[in-house]
């Protein structure tokens, strides 16, 4: 399980240093294998370890390539998803094209999700976060049934 926000600084080729509390469970689990991938809503990008992704394939095979719909949101995260490997320092590189699409540069913050991560530049993350707080504190919102019965 991936929770918590952490500030990190890529180094000059674009690789992130995962934070050593999750370097082992990932090892583990998929042998470092990692895949990363656009956000289709917001303005970060998305890292699964590979069996978590693998779940998100077959999600993806299911959905036609006749609808312009689904075949777009195919395209979209299959098409940017890269897969990587940890290197021995723990570190993932993210390529160019993602990097450039969430405008993520040195300041990043890599943002535990349960199943998988959102990497997002630090200035919008912060940005993200005034926002949903904002959104929450108005109360200018419809709940969901699953909403309706949440609590802390």
């Amino acid at each position: 399980m991936f929770r918590g926000a952490s500030a990190i600084n890529l180094d000059a080729k674009g690789r992130l240093a995962i934070p050593s509390r999750y370097r082992q469970m990932l090892a583990v689990d998929t042998c470092g294998s990692l895949i990363c991938t656009i956000d289709l809503h917001q303005p970060c990008l998305l890292l699964y370890p590979l069996n978590e992704w693998e779940l998100i394939e077959r999600k993806l095979r299911q959905l036609s390539s006749m609808n312009p719909h689904e075949r777009r949101i195919q395209r979209l995260l299959l098409g940017y998803a890269s897969e990587g490997e940890l290197d021995k320092a723990g570190r993932f590189l993210i390529p160019a094209p993602l990097r450039q699409h969430a405008g993520v540069d040195k300041h990043i913050m890599l943002v535990g999700q349960l199943n998988r991560f959102e990497i997002w530049s630090e200035a919008k993350w912060q940005d993200q976060i005034n926002l949903d707080i904002e959104i929450e504190q108005q109360g200018n919102f419809e709940l969901t049934e699953k909403l309706k019965d949440f609590s802390l």
